[in-house]
């Protein structure tokens, strides 16, 4: 699309974004005494679908309210397939282990992926994998078999999740536009450096963490994985040499707290795209901005259901956007 057809959709957006949850609506969602409370507020905010008694349900909602608006404003959906490649991912995992444990995957899919996941399960069943995009039918055969050789549901999940990250890393390489190439470069990196911690601590082998890592301008996967083997405080000092030196403070307190890093580090970038009246990145932002919403909403329904003190809850929150 050429930048002069995205200012009505960026026109839309606009007022879209007045409609996004800011941080005095999160701090009402807080100040909430209980789990139905937040339900009921929810609804208030015109947060979620026609039914607001299932926390799931009201994710869903927004989650589909969401790309029904993308839908709306442009013609092809496929220039927000960096958004959706991880529920294609997600719901290949679903398949290869399914099919080999002969069980039914339909409670387990994700909505809004590029590819129908009942199309993606029945061409896994059937070894039918030619009329998949490259990448993903490659995935979709080399997982399968690495789970009928060994029947290793971690190594499989690796190779999917690796061929994840290089989708993403791909489509931004052949994107033009910078807001995509930023948001990919953080995605990929911090999937990285969660998987060297996390493989750390459960004592994962080398030959793991090179199937699971996807290669990097700004990490040396190789020093990353050798590190990842030799154990957490090695990767700590391995990323006080690299661009994300800010984020090891925040991974020595815990994953979480990195990840808040990370959403931040993100959602404050996308902020300049307030101020861009023609391109796609308005569009890229706003997506940014209701995927890290319904983030936060989930947080705090999770922490309300687990009884939770305020305090806890607001370590957590992610900035926001408005």
């Amino acid at each position: 699309m050429k930048s002069q057809d995205f200012t009505y959709a960026v026109s839309r957006i606009r007022m879209k974004e007045t409609k996004l949850l800011s941080r005095k609506d999160i701090e009402r969602l807080i100040s909430q005494n209980d789990y139905q409370s937040v339900l009921r507020t929810l609804a208030e905010l015109d947060f979620g679908g026609d039914n607001n008694s299932d926390a799931d349900d009201i994710l869903l909602a927004e989650q589909n309210k969401l790309w029904s608006l993308m839908a709306e404003l442009v013609e092809d959906m496929s220039v927000f397939d960096i958004f959706r490649f991880q529920n294609d991912y997600h719901n290949l995992k679903v398949c290869v282990k399914s099919v080999y444990s002969n069980t039914s995957p339909d409670s387990m899919f994700v909505s809004g992926g590029t590819i129908d996941a009942k199309d993606l399960y029945e061409k896994v069943k059937n070894r039918d994998y030619k009329e998949l995009p490259e990448l993903l039918g490659d995935t979709a055969a080399k997982s399968f078999d690495i789970l009928l050789k060994t029947g290793d549901g971690q190594l499989c999940d690796a190779v999917i999740d690796n061929a994840s990250l290089k989708a993403v890393a791909l489509f931004a390489a052949q994107s033009q536009d910078e807001v995509i190439k930023d948001y990919a470069e953080l995605y990929v990196d911090s999937a990285n450096i969660k998987i060297a911690v996390r493989g750390s601590k459960l004592n994962k082998s080398y030959e793991f963490f090179r199937k699971s890592m996807a290669a990097s301008e700004n990490l040396n996967i190789e020093l990353l994985a050798r590190s990842a083997v030799k154990g957490f405080d090695e990767i700590c000092s391995y990323l006080a040499t690299t661009k994300y030196k800010d984020a090891v403070e925040y991974i020595k307190t815990s994953m979480s707290a990195f990840e808040k890093w990370c959403d931040d580090l993100l959602i404050s970038g996308m902020k300049k795209q307030k101020s861009e009246p023609f391109t796609i990145g308005p569009l890229i932002a706003y997506i940014l901005a209701k995927q890290n919403e319904i983030k936060v909403v989930r947080l705090i329904l999770i922490a309300k259901l687990n009884s939770l003190d305020d305090a806890k809850i607001n370590e957590r929150i992610r900035e926001m956007y408005v």
